[in-house]
């Protein structure tokens, strides 16, 4: 207990950093959602200036219901001490029945408050003056020893908290003499609303607190998140963050503040993601992606409104023949199990595009004899151009239309854009062994995108620069195929303000919803966690952990979440999961399986299918068939991979 003489009752030595520290445990405990908290805060009544945590210790009446605090070191001040500015001892006095005015910093003040005077020559100087040295010193919860302001004049400095160089005023521990922090950073708020400190730039449902470290292994096990501000990587063991870890919010110290520095180009009038950097009276044919849904594509795009095209036209088409399916040929109720339904697992894709048809008119093959045959054509792909000049990928040579690439075993091909195989339509030069699909063929020179908005992304190719950048939506690296390792040719969509860039396949292959057997409500592309999912993310169709920092598909409602590589496999969700490669899109997207082919080294047809589990080893080199293109037969347990079928072939 202590006693000053200018209040009545005895005064308590308050630790604010212990009661602080209670009642994080108590927050832990909670599993409410966060509500904002007002730091505390009070006035000291001798100095007139606020008490905060930073200082730890305070006194404080005992008497519950009296306001009266002073500052530890306000409280403990001798009766006499002397000042650089009086040559005498200057003795502590009670207040007058006048106003007075500092002698050291000319300030007013009124007539009950403390301060020193000279009895020889009338200096008078005020408590805020006379503790000014022991206000430097704070006690801060993020370093076990005290810091202190040994200089006053603003320096440039490497600041421990936020990792970057500020000049300004510095605390240093007196202990360890590398830790070193800016003032600005040192009194942060412990939680803040993103929203009130960018200018209501960033949002974010709850407010964010203020963690002094983010360590590795934590980082981790949250799927190595990114700064939602600058989308930035959060390195550094050390740097403080604030975050909210229900939603897996988090923010660098300097972005979450706005802090105007150099650095802070993100939250400058002309840039940013908020700001929309073109006209849309100056790019009428700007593709906006995602596509609706999986319905949608770059063909049916373009060429959905062309004229039809005669039967005579169609005759080099396909073999047998093909016959317009519409509600002409067919009746109503036997039409609805004919198109492509995943929610009742019936899957009819294009031969030309290889996406889902999913409503009539449609052309499909005109051989009955022949079962075998699942040939199928969107009307609009019958549609297509014979030949595409200027592709990004290809300038030099024209690119001709192909319903079969030359020397390819059963026309499956690596796509020279997305780099997935595939056994459609494409768009090649012969001379330089260049094929694209269908998709691909006509890939536009600019988009915008819904996980970058606003900004125009134009193609670019791989060079020294983006050697290293990872794709905004999948986080995987530019340049580097997961299946194929470093590819040269890679292409990709590029901001020119923004450091961001796009893998073409993430842009033009993802739609922006998709439907699940097991969900009534439409899933949505994402390319962030979900606000307010409180549990840790799995797939649907794989049951594997999902990283929701990179672009996969969820239900607000149901909070179902689904790997974007996952959402093709919807029709046949029992039996087949995700590559194992863990590529951002699933792996035989272009790839139409079901076709049934004869060989010579079995005396049955084979069908064309992606392996599952049960299918067991190659019968010719002995390796797993799980995730691979496949030959098998129904009437045996005889089964190949697509490679050693191709060799048989050749040989």
């Amino acid at each position: 207990m202590m006693r000053v003489p200018e209040h009545d009752h005895p005064l308590k030595l308050i630790d604010l950093q212990v009661n602080n520290e209670d009642l994080e445990e108590s927050d832990e405990e909670e599993e409410e959602d966060l509500v904002t908290q007002d730091e505390f805060a009070c006035t000291c009544k001798r100095c007139g200036r606020e008490i905060n945590e930073y200082y730890r210790y305070y006194y404080k009446c005992i008497d519950d219901s009296c306001d009266y605090s002073l500052h530890n070191f306000c409280a403990e001040l001798p009766t006499t001490l002397k000042h650089t500015s009086d040559p005498h001892p200057l003795t502590f006095n009670n207040g007058g029945g006048w106003d007075w005015r500092c002698s050291y910093c000319e300030s007013e003040h009124k007539a009950y408050e403390v301060f020193y005077k000279c009895h020889y020559c009338y200096f008078v100087l005020d408590i805020k003056c006379c503790v000014e040295a022991d206000k430097k010193r704070i006690y801060h919860p993020s370093h076990p020893h005290p810091l202190v302001s040994l200089i006053s004049h603003p320096i440039l400095c490497l600041c421990k908290a936020c990792g970057k160089v500020h000049k300004g005023v510095f605390f240093q521990c007196t202990t360890c003499s590398d830790f070193v922090i800016h003032i600005d950073c040192a009194f942060q708020p412990k939680s803040l609303l993103i929203q009130n400190t960018t200018n209501g730039i960033f949002h974010h449902t709850h407010p964010l607190t203020l963690s002094y470290s983010f360590p590795w292994v934590d980082q981790l096990a949250k799927c190595e998140p990114h700064c939602r501000v600058c989308d930035g990587s959060l390195f550094g063991d050390y740097l403080w963050i604030y975050k909210c870890e229900k939603c897996l919010y988090y923010a660098h110290l300097d972005c979450a503040t706005s802090r105007r520095e150099p650095f802070m180009s993100i939250l400058s009038i002309d840039k940013g993601p908020t700001i929309k950097n073109f006209e849309d009276a100056d790019h009428p044919d700007l593709l906006y992606l995602p596509f609706p849904d999986p319905t949608y594509s770059i063909p049916k795009h373009l060429f959905f409104n062309g004229p039809k095209v005669d039967n005579v036209s169609l005759q080099h088409i396909h073999q047998h023949g093909l016959i317009l399916v519409d509600t002409e040929w067919i009746d109503a109720s036997t039409s609805l199990n004919m198109c492509h339904n995943p929610l009742k697992k019936i899957q009819l894709l294009c031969n030309g595009c290889v996406r889902p048809i999913t409503e009539m008119p449609f052309y499909k093959c005109g051989a009955d004899d022949d079962e075998s045959c699942n040939f199928a054509l969107h009307e609009w792909c019958t549609r297509l151009p014979t030949q595409v000049d200027n592709h990004p990928g290809h300038p030099q040579h024209t690119l001709f239309l192909m319903s079969n690439v030359p020397l390819v075993f059963l026309n499956i091909f690596d796509c020279a854009v997305c780099h997935l195989p595939c056994n459609g339509y494409a768009y090649g030069c012969i001379q330089c062994n260049y094929y694209v699909d269908a998709t691909c063929g006509f890939m536009p020179k600019k988009i915008t995108h819904k996980s970058h908005p606003g900004h125009l992304l134009s193609v670019v190719k791989k060079h020294n620069d983006t050697r290293y950048k990872t794709c905004h939506m999948c986080h995987y690296v530019m340049g580097y195929d997961l299946i194929y390792g470093s590819r040269e040719d890679c292409l990709s969509f590029s901001c020119n303000i923004c450091d961001v860039y796009i893998h073409p396949k993430c842009a033009l292959l993802l739609p922006e919803t998709i439907r699940h057997t097991y969900d009534k409500h439409p899933m949505h592309l994402r390319y962030l966690p979900a606000e307010n999912h409180k549990s840790e993310y799995f797939c649907e169709i794989c049951e594997n952990e999902l990283n929701p920092h990179r672009g996969f598909y969820h239900c607000d409602v149901c909070a179902q979440s689904i790997h974007s590589a996952c959402a093709p496999l919807i029709l046949c969700s029992e039996t087949e999961t995700c590559s194992e490669y863990g590529t951002p899109i699933y792996l035989y997207l272009n790839v139409k399986f079901g076709s049934i082919h004869k060989t010579n080294s079995h005396p049955h047809p084979l069908s064309f299918a992606q392996g599952i589990a049960d299918d067991g080893q190659c019968n010719i080199c002995s390796k797993e068939l799980q995730f691979e293109m496949i030959f098998k037969c129904d009437k045996c347990r005889y089964a190949i991979h697509y490679k050693c079928c191709k060799r048989l072939n050749n040989s």
